[in-house]
């Protein structure tokens, strides 16, 4: 049984973790943490968990975190530095879903960031959990640096590409659109529904968090610098990140839809949540709506000796939550699988 506390609960990937975690007979939810709701019911804040969470949300207490298996962390950015450092010498490992220990330039990380990083001798030790790239080293792993959405879909489709030496570095470029609740839980004018609905805007343009941790994993899977132009949206859904990626092919590199699919197809053909779709179907995010799966397709434009490839995803689930899951089973020597097969809800 493994024990697992979860600090920072109150919001969506939060949530989602109970959601993933809750059915588990083999997990113990031991710990869950709010300072503004202490003494409140889970289940009175989250119906949708009332007769399956019988607890109370605690004030952080470093201890009764530390007495546990492991420690999620569904915090703001900058929150969770101050207080890992402690979990993991009580003897609990941890598993971060903000980006306090995704960025391994602590400089770089500071900057995008804008604030001191408490405790940087960590971060060349956390373990980024994309498990497609990096699953030999998860199980050893006492810190999990859970990927960020963007990422996650950028990165799971540029991999293939990258890892191949077809693609000119110089110009890559992800246009990518994600729902509100890739905002947070929290009360923003922008996630409003008379704001957001019936509307869709680019924003970051002149640089998103989330772009240097994108270039780091790409950079590592290319073997050098990578030239990549980032642009998000937020558009009026829930859930789910659709990302719509550009790759020119080198001169000479021969190419068609046929060969870039055996390409992805090879790739992906062992990882039980890239779905690399058949020629003539591309990704929906309705499709992957509450499960753990990146859907992907690829398309060669002869015209402009391009390879495009589109991503979807749950931004919460393989985007966060899910994800984490994914890490946590690995690092206890479970089914990657494990709690994580449930299929996507339709419509």
């Amino acid at each position: 049984m493994i024990k697992v506390g979860i600090v920072g609960a109150t919001g969506y990937t939060g949530v989602e973790l109970l959601r993933l975690l809750a059915p588990r007979q083999d997990v113990e939810i031991a710990v869950v943490t709010s300072r503004e709701l202490a003494g409140t019911a889970v289940s009175e804040l989250f119906p949708n968990l009332r007769g399956h969470i019988d607890l109370a949300f605690s004030a952080p207490d470093s201890r009764a975190l530390g007495g546990c298996d492991v420690v999620f962390f569904a915090t703001p950015h900058a929150v969770a530095m101050h207080s890992v450092p402690e979990i993991l010498a009580l003897g609990a490992r941890v598993i971060d879903l903000s980006a306090d220990f995704r960025i391994q330039d602590v400089v770089t990380w500071e900057q995008w960031y804008g604030t001191q990083h408490a405790c940087p001798d960590l971060i060349k030790e956390a373990v980024y959990g994309l498990p497609e790239v990096n699953r030999a080293a998860i199980p050893d792993a006492r810190l999990i640096a859970v990927p960020g959405c963007y990422p996650t879909a950028i990165q799971l489709g540029f991999l293939p590409l990258l890892e191949s030496g077809m693609v000119n570095l110089d110009r890559l470029i992800a246009d990518a659109k994600s729902g509100v609740s890739g905002a947070g839980r929290k009360a923003a004018v922008g996630s409003l529904l008379a704001e957001a609905a019936d509307s869709i805007k680019a924003y970051g343009v002149e640089g998103h968090r989330h772009l240097p941790e994108i270039k780091q994993g790409m950079q590592l899977a290319a073997g050098s610098e990578v030239g990549l132009l980032f642009v998000p949206h937020l558009t009026p859904m829930i859930r789910g990140i659709l990302a719509t990626l550009y790759a020119p092919l080198k001169p000479g590199v021969e190419a068609s839809n046929e060969s870039l699919q055996a390409v992805f197809d090879t790739r992906y053909a062992d990882e039980a949540f890239v779905d690399v779709l058949p020629q003539g179907q591309l990704p929906a995010t309705r499709d992957v709506r509450g499960s753990n799966r990146c859907e992907i397709a690829v398309r060669y434009d002869a015209a402009t000796h391009t390879a495009i490839v589109i991503a979807a995803e749950d931004n919460l689930v393989k985007g966060a939550s899910g994800q984490a899951v994914q890490n946590m089973n690995l690092m206890f020597g479970l089914a990657e699988t494990a709690g994580l097969t449930g299929i996507a809800l339709m419509p």
